[in-house]
């Protein structure tokens, strides 16, 4: 397919490196690349092969589009090679939240001394607390060790919000289904706004759904609120969301988890405009939709409760409110996945760089 005639001179973030080559990582890198940035992919396994055979492919809009981005395994080292001084300006995390501390040591080689990180991640990620007087340490949740808070400063970091439903059906393919928003903001208040600028604009320029908030964390516990119930209800369930929304029964659990929620955030000065049936109904308005966390339980991968339910639950014990219902969900959905991994599907865990 016929790149896009993009211009980008006008913008200084023109090398991206994409980690991560799943669902979210090939929806966002192949657009990028398909309008002319210089984009870099870092995957490994099949995906990687299959990007050096076939091409990175997106599907979508009834589509397909194949672009032809270098592509790295992670042993790369600072500087994608001796005789390649190449640099990113951005480097977007693409990758399940529980293979993110594993990465550390690959981000102190890939990240130079002014590159941006956007970590395009699910749940609570491990930034969270930076320079919030409510969080003395790090979530043990999302950086159990603290390798991710030791390796980027937080006025690096864009945290993002990412609402588009992807899959990735084969190594090397992301699919589009649904959604398009895409929502970005600075961790902490030193950050450099007009990076955070840049950056919208070049997603922008490449025909995504982009925006700027002044208030992150806001945007994050708004998607939290749907996907710390519906992710891991639908593993217990083996639903999609518009059939466990359409149950009373399950209905009012989600209600019950959602006011808990927003109890949290409330005791943490994050109070999102919606409610628990607005954030339902958002939701039932897309239809049958099979959440990530599904998807990776009829995998036999492992699934990201921990940053998308367990982090929330960390942080009421912390701030003692009381979450019956989500530590309920979350004590079922995590006896759960510690039987989903059998032996046999350890070797390429999802969430590693696909």
């Amino acid at each position: 397919m016929e790149k896009s005639s993009v211009d980008l001179r006008p913008n200084p973030l023109s090398r991206v490196c994409v980690i991560g080559a799943g669902a979210i990582g090939g929806f966002l890198g192949v657009q990028l690349a398909h309008s002319g940035v210089d984009v870099r992919v870092i995957a490994r396994g099949q995906t990687l092969a299959a990007i050096r055979k076939h091409g990175w492919r997106l599907d979508i809009d009834g589509r397909r589009i194949v672009e032809s981005v270098p592509a790295f395994d992670t042993d790369v080292v600072s500087g994608f090679g001796q005789d390649d001084p190449w640099i990113p300006d951005v480097v977007l995390l693409a990758v399940k939240s529980h293979s993110l501390p594993s990465l550390a040591p690959l981000l102190a080689r890939v990240v130079g001394p002014e590159t941006i990180v956007v970590p395009a991640i699910n749940g609570l990620p491990w930034w969270f607390g930076a320079g919030q007087t409510w969080l003395a340490e790090p979530l043990t949740s999302t950086d159990p060790h603290g390798e991710l808070g030791n390796a980027i400063r937080p006025e690096r970091i864009i945290g993002a919000v990412v609402y588009p439903s992807c899959s990735c059906p084969e190594p090397g393919l992301a699919r589009h289904g649904a959604g398009s928003r895409l929502v970005f903001g600075n961790v902490v208040s030193d950050s450099d706004d007009e990076r955070l600028s840049q950056w919208v604009k070049l997603l922008r320029h490449c025909g995504l759904d982009a925006h700027t908030t002044g208030d992150i964390r806001t945007e994050v516990w708004s998607k939290l609120l749907g996907n710390a119930c519906f992710n891991p209800v639908s593993v217990l369930t083996h639903c999609a969301t518009d059939v466990m929304i359409d149950d009373p029964g399950v209905h009012g659990v989600f209600t019950e988890m959602m006011g808990e929620l927003l109890a949290l955030g409330q005791s943490l000065g994050i109070a999102p405009a919606v409610s628990p049936a607005e954030r339902i109904a958002t939701t039932r308005r897309l239809g049958h939709v099979k959440t990530s966390m599904l998807q990776d339980a009829e995998a036999g991968r492992p699934i990201e409760l921990a940053a998308i339910l367990g982090a929330a639950i960390e942080l009421a014990a912390r701030t003692d409110v009381n979450m019956p219902h989500c530590r309920t969900v979350h004590a079922l959905a995590a006896l759960r996945a510690r039987s989903l991994v059998a032996p046999s599907n350890t070797e390429t865990p999802h969430g590693n760089l696909r």
